[in-house]
């Protein structure tokens, strides 16, 4: 298969392959620090729950914040195994957050780390399937978990954005008030912000929602005083580290594993997208580099005593919102996430974020994560039974946001795969998606008597064939188009009296029409027939028909035997 050349698309200032300024390079990587500090949550949840002490929580935080720094920076590679080239941060941690707590709570910190390291290990063995394993991947998958990657930030997003912990809560004015303003700042700027401003949109929104959450009073008394207490330059607490294993705890961790991996699917996938405006297919050569970028940061964060980092989806919609790509950007991020994990009063700084600030910043980079997600289950054609795959994973994901405690009774064991949105609409689709492949045949035929009006018959076969393969719809049209050009054809210049099958056969990376009837063979000439030939040779016309077919498909074949006639038009999928 031929290798395709990413097209830039216009709405992107720094591509994945540019290189920005320095000072340019080191603002926009400053904004995805920013937001990736809001994902700190997940390691102080996770000493929390056992009651550790201020140091454990410093440390954790810190090896965390490292092991998500050499993250990044490995995905950014282009060249080796090792990563998928884009510019996606590591500094989510959705999908390990419950089988952390629940190794914690059974081992200690010597058990998370260990079962990290587990899970990475599984994570790089997906990694080396991935081609293998392409049937569970189509575009429609991929999108869903995009969509839900987006719905799963929702709860949060919107809660910070109240200043609230729970709906009830809501009536805290000056929350909404900052809120409000941050996210209309960054809206502003990103739409009608000129010159590099657009690209800041990020970060001066938070400066001014900062400014204004002073202004009301949402800083506290104590968070002056962590500030104030924590250090300039500092190792990171290290009286954590151990390693342990415990067969008791390895079905969740290797849950969260392949929900990680699936999570970093979707999210590759959307830089794809986002950097090729000739986007076709997820390809899975930077798809499983990813997936192996991620295993490996994973068993580093679990060597070093870190937690475990999934791409962050919301910093991959900054970089769409700012249309900032460039893989550069990644090293920066990973360099100065990484070196923060020194400087205890910066870190600190980011923590004490106001929540109706980082609402807002959320909410404005999960508006592109949805739509991107959307882009990608609609960029091809869909039947009833992607309908029902697609909406059934939405729904049953939505459902745990909803209705929580639904699944609250399933047994530990498996609470990690009901335990988000993200995971149970991801399992949903996947299982869905590999049921509803049963009974689908990868060739269908069609017979075409000359003469007849077949241009519906043609079309309404494409259309039920395209909606089942889950085709593009661009390449489906050429080939009815093709297919209705030669009947015509062959009515028009009488070729043949017999029946004409045509057999159309689909492998995601191909569609091909194999023509069988007795009769004529049709010419396909590379050149269009001259005048002169036209008017005198009797053939010409079926030469014109047939230099007019090329239009169409990417390659026709052709032959005859016997008085038996073979055709292929093939496209490129």
């Amino acid at each position: 298969m031929a290798s395709h050349t990413p097209i830039k698309p216009v709405n992107l200032v720094y591509g994945v392959d540019d290189r920005p300024p320095l000072l340019i390079t080191v603002m926009l990587a400053i904004q995805h620090v920013l937001l990736m500090s809001a994902a700190l949550i997940f390691p102080v949840l996770v000493v929390q729950s056992v009651n550790g002490t201020s140091q454990e929580v410093q440390g954790l935080v810190s090896l965390s914040m490292i092991a998500g720094g050499v993250g990044t920076i490995l995905q950014g590679l282009k060249k080796g195994p090792v990563g998928s080239g884009y510019l996606a941060p590591e500094g989510g941690s959705e999908p390990f957050l419950p089988a952390a707590i629940l190794a914690v709570k059974t081992g200690g910190y010597p058990l998370m780390s260990g079962m990290t390291v587990v899970a990475g290990l599984f994570e790089a063995l997906l990694s080396q399937m991935i081609r293998r394993l392409r049937i569970l991947f189509p575009p429609e998958v991929a999108g869903v978990v995009v969509f839900m990657v987006g719905v799963a930030i929702i709860p949060v997003s919107v809660t910070l954005f109240f200043g609230v912990d729970n709906a009830s809560d809501v009536k805290q004015t000056p929350s909404v008030i900052v809120a409000v303003i941050t996210f209309a700042v960054m809206v502003g700027i990103n739409i009608w912000g000129k010159g590099n401003m657009r690209q800041y949109c990020m970060i001066i929104g938070i400066i001014i929602g900062y400014f204004f959450a002073y202004i009301f009073g949402l800083f506290t008394t104590s968070d002056f005083e962590q500030l104030s207490r924590a250090s300039l330059i500092a190792l990171p607490y290290l009286g954590h580290i151990g390693w342990s294993f415990d067969p008791a705890v390895l079905f969740p961790f290797l849950i969260a594993g392949l929900c990680a991996s699936l999570k970093c699917v979707g999210d590759i996938t959307t830089c794809q997208k986002i950097n090729d405006a000739g986007w076709k297919r997820p390809d899975l050569d930077t798809i499983g580099g990813g997936i192996l970028a991620e295993a490996t940061k994973t068993v580093f964060g679990g060597l070093i005593g870190g937690m475990a980092h999934t791409t962050s989806s919301s910093n991959i919609g900054l970089s769409l919102a700012t249309g900032a790509t460039s893989r550069v950007i990644a090293y920066a991020i990973g360099g100065i996430y990484a070196l923060l994990a020194f400087c205890p009063k910066i870190s600190v700084l980011f923590a004490i974020m106001p929540k109706p600030v980082m609402g807002a910043t959320l909410i404005f980079c999960v508006t592109f994560m949805l739509l991107s997600g959307i882009q990608i289950v609609t960029s091809r054609m869909i039947d009833t039974r992607k309908i029902i795959v697609i909406g059934s994973a939405i729904i049953f994901g939505v459902s745990v946001d909803m209705l929580p405690g639904l699944y609250s009774n399933v047994h530990p064991v498996l609470q990690p795969l009901f335990n988000s949105s993200l995971t149970v609409a991801t399992v949903t689709v996947l299982l869905l998606n590999l049921l509803f492949r049963l009974g689908i045949a990868k060739r269908e035929k069609i017979d075409l008597a000359p003469g007849e009006d077949n241009y519906k018959k043609i079309v309404d076969f494409m259309e039920i064939q395209g909606g089942v393969w889950g085709a593009r719809r661009e390449v489906v049209g050429r080939a009815a188009s093709a297919m209705n050009e030669f009947m015509e054809s062959v009515a028009t210049l009488e070729l043949t009296s017999e029946k004409v099958i045509m057999e159309v056969g689909f492998d995601e990376f191909n569609l091909d029409v194999n023509i069988r009837y007795q009769g004529v063979l049709m010419e396909f000439p590379d050149a269009r027939p001259t005048e002169e030939e036209l008017l005198h040779d009797e053939n010409a016309f079926i030469k014109l028909s047939g230099f007019l077919m090329r239009h169409y498909a990417d390659r026709i074949k052709s032959d005859s035997k016997g008085g038996a006639c073979y055709v292929q038009f093939h496209f490129d999928h």
